[in-house]
């Protein structure tokens, strides 16, 4: 019988870990039946309870066939709940690293598991957004401009910047190879054609998705792990009316402006290249740029920004929504938003490629 009595608390571990180490608890092993009385403790937690435990495990005595005798409720429940819990972390310690086989197989589940999610959830903002539709007056019109900020004016200056360097070094890189056979007209053809048909849309999705993406899912994880999303909810709002549609909305419509200002600032820092390497005056750009430039490349471009702003807006706010009830879950889902919106942007964008290729377009 280990008799126990006094205060065992946390802020007692140390003279409580003495005791212990001093009380030859070695003896209890070679007895046939271990138990605890407590009919003299004052008060009992977790920690010393925990302290307790491993120190006759460590003697030779099994925690689970510890018995408790006399023990007030409240301390008996401490005992038997440390006690349960460190069986169960025995039993995960336990637990096999799959092989190579095993992880691919997790890995692919999990995939598999993750694009059901995205679908689902695209199905409950598409619904919402058709209900928006149907009843305009419940679209939240200060919500949706405020996004529009957020989104289209605020990224500006990052997409004219990021867009006219990569104009800059597209064209000193192919007015490198032109000017060697005396090509460097065309140099505005193959600029031209890539910027407004895949550069622009591309590079500006991938820096939307980095910037609102991660910024969506920042906001609304911080809302459910603050209980703002079951405030909504209790006052009789739907959280994809208020939360969601105005976000998909203003993305969808901020992505293509977004794409118009790369395409300007792309092709006048190719401009600008021209006019000081291959001799090639803005007059004379811009006459070769309107023969050169069917609208047709500059809409295909301008298509498919909606397409990618709708899966950007859809997976920051699902990767969001389901974020668990702790901070560190947020900088983790904010990274794997980022991650899959740049992957899923240049999927689409392979698909997109090929699709308008074999149409001729």
């Amino acid at each position: 019988m280990l008799h126990l009595r006094g205060d065992w608390r946390l802020h007692a571990l140390a003279r409580l870990s003495a005791a212990l180490a001093a009380g030859g608890l070695e003896r209890l092993a070679k007895s046939d039946r271990v138990a605890v009385e407590g009919a003299s403790l004052e008060s009992l937690d977790t920690a010393a309870a925990l302290l307790l435990l491993r120190r006759l495990e460590a003697a030779g005595v099994a925690p689970s066939s510890l018995a408790v005798d006399g023990l007030d409720p409240r301390h008996r429940r401490i005992f038997e709940v440390v006690r349960e819990r460190m069986g169960q972390s025995v039993a995960r310690a336990a637990r096999r690293r799959p092989g190579v086989v095993g992880a691919v197989g997790e890995f692919v589940i999990e995939m598999q598991r993750l694009v059901v999610a995205h679908v689902g959830f695209l199905g409950v903002a598409l619904a919402a957004l058709w209900a928006a539709t149907l009843r305009p007056g419940r679209l939240r019109v200060r919500e949706l401009f405020a996004q529009l900020g957020q989104t289209c004016i605020t990224a500006i200056p990052v997409v004219a910047l990021v867009m006219f360097l990569i104009g800059v070094v597209v064209a000193y890189l192919l007015g490198l190879q032109a000017a060697q056979y005396g090509a460097n007209i065309f140099v505005v053809d193959g600029v031209s054609l890539g910027m407004v048909r895949e550069f622009s849309p591309l590079l500006v999705a991938t820096i939307v998705a980095g910037r609102s993406g991660a910024a969506f899912t920042a906001q609304l994880g911080t809302m459910k792990l603050t209980e703002e999303l079951d405030a909504i909810r209790t006052l009789g709002l739907s959280p994809e009316q208020v939360l969601i549609v105005p976000r998909v909305l203003a993305l969808s419509i901020a992505l293509p402006l977004l794409v118009f200002v790369g395409n300007v600032f792309g092709l006048a820092g190719a401009a600008l290249v021209c006019d000081l390497m291959l001799d090639i005056t803005p007059s004379t750009f811009v006459e070769r740029l309107h023969d050169a430039l069917d609208s047709s490349h500059y809409l295909i471009g301008l298509a498919k920004s909606p397409v990618f702003a709708l899966l950007i807006a859809v997976i920051g706010c699902s990767m969001g929504l389901t974020v668990s009830r702790d901070t560190r879950s947020i900088g983790i889902n904010t990274t794997s938003t980022v991650v899959q919106s740049i992957v899923v942007v240049i999927l689409l964008d392979a698909f997109f490629a090929v699709l308008f290729q074999e149409l001729g377009w």
